[in-house]
């Protein structure tokens, strides 16, 4: 099987539909899958349901998206970046489905685990509980939260090699790993595509998860939010110059 495509647009090729859930990795810009969501927003599909931690900031990552409306509905812990989903949110154009974060991360997990739903203390007595079953385990109460199963799943990865089998670079990793499984398309776009096969213990997201690779184009680092100050030499001590 012929996991290595051209370009995100050949690696998506086919799978593309209106109305699919499509997981996305990524928290803020760190992780972010650039190339296949731009290959997603030219490809036209619309109402689509993203699950992401965060719907990116105003015309980057999953927030070009919404500048197309191709959102239909979002299932995310943290939106406050990106004012464009705010107003669709307001005024009704935009389904919203808040999860808290660790929430979100095992849903996706047990999804990929092929475990249908898990029970939680977190949300109980919120309106993230409203309509949910409850039950009580050793005096205290619990919500049921179901798994995620995404029709597509989209993550950005340090390197790869041509089996598919991924490896993160650091706080890029966040939620990639728990995206990759929950899909039943997987698709990663990697910085660097390796000829060899990685070392066994060396690999976070293993081949057989991943349907197809692309190597992302080079592209300047985005940053979410660049803070700076003067740097003052005098209050610099020669430890931490």
């Amino acid at each position: 099987m012929v996991k290595v495509h051209p370009t995100a647009r050949a690696a998506l090729d086919g799978v593309l539909a209106d109305g699919i859930t499509v997981a996305v990795g990524g928290f803020g810009l760190c992780g972010v899958p650039f190339d296949l969501i731009e290959a997603v927003r030219d490809s036209g599909v619309k109402s689509l349901t993203i699950v992401s931690n965060n719907l990116g900031v105003d015309g980057k990552g999953l927030g070009m998206l919404l500048d197309h409306g191709q959102v239909g509905r979002v299932v995310a812990s943290y939106v406050g970046e990106n004012k464009r989903f705010a107003a669709q949110y307001l005024d009704g154009t935009l389904e919203v489905e808040f999860v808290p974060q660790g929430t979100l991360a095992e849903r996706m997990r047990a999804g990929g685990a092929g475990i249908p739903g898990f029970y939680t203390p977190t949300g109980v007595g919120t309106d993230v509980s409203e309509g949910k079953p409850t039950r009580d385990f050793d005096g205290r109460t619990y919500v049921l939260e179901r798994g995620i199963v995404a029709d597509l799943a989209l993550v950005r990865a340090h390197i790869g090699d041509r089996a598919g089998n991924l490896r993160y670079r650091m706080t890029a990793r966040n939620f990639n790993p728990n995206v990759a499984t929950c899909g039943k398309v997987t698709v990663a776009e990697v910085e660097h595509l390796s000829d060899d096969f990685l070392d066994p213990d060396d690999v976070v997201t293993p081949g057989i998860y991943v349907d197809g690779l692309v190597v992302a184009s080079v592209r300047e680092k985005e940053i979410e939010m660049l803070t700076t100050r003067p740097r003052n030499e005098t209050n610099l001590t020669g430890a931490n110059r």
